[in-house]
């Protein structure tokens, strides 16, 4: 209820820009629930500056690493970026593919070159889709700052500088 009563004047205000990519945040924590050591996902899409979808949810399996977490989130979000970009691209609102933002390297070297490593045979095969649509071309994975990640949001709580800056960054502005 305080975070109510507290956000109860604030919106999400889209930029008029030349940008139209979709733009994704996705991150996780890793074993973040002290009785299942199951991770949370989260994730935020972003549209001219602002939100237009997320979700946080907890993983329903247990991630053996944090790159395993990560390579989760980054399907799940990848599944919706390319749905969210197919509705954006048949109302004529986008031109480019989805661009999907992760904050952990070694998930990005994964999606960009899914060799079989000892390293990562644990991950199960279902995430194996993220790279398909990375080397078809239907989703780009880049790396962003940790301090620039939005999902962050959705996955531990956060002092409040950060979040107010991580507010402003997915578009909510107070207009009370």
């Amino acid at each position: 209820m305080h975070y109510l009563k507290g956000t109860e004047k604030c919106g999400i205000l889209f930029q008029c820009n030349e940008d139209n990519t979709l733009q994704c945040f996705a991150a996780s924590d890793y074993a973040g629930d002290p009785l299942s050591r199951r991770s949370t996902s989260g994730m935020i899409f972003m549209f001219y500056g602002g939100a237009v979808s997320w979700r946080s949810q907890r993983q329903r399996c247990i991630a053996l690493s944090t790159t395993e977490a990560e390579f989760i989130v980054a399907s799940q979000a990848a599944k919706e970026a390319i749905w969210l970009g197919n509705l954006l691209s048949e109302l004529r609102c986008v031109s480019t593919i989805p661009v999907l933002q992760m904050d952990n390297q070694s998930t990005i070297r994964l999606v960009k070159n899914p060799e079989f490593h000892s390293r990562t045979k644990h991950i199960d095969i279902r995430y194996k889709f993220i790279p398909e649509q990375y080397q078809t071309k239907q989703l780009d994975v880049v790396y962003c700052s940790s301090e620039m990640q939005a999902a962050d949001f959705f996955t531990k709580p956060l002092v409040k500088d950060r979040f107010l800056k991580l507010r402003k960054l997915i578009g909510m502005h107070n207009f009370g």
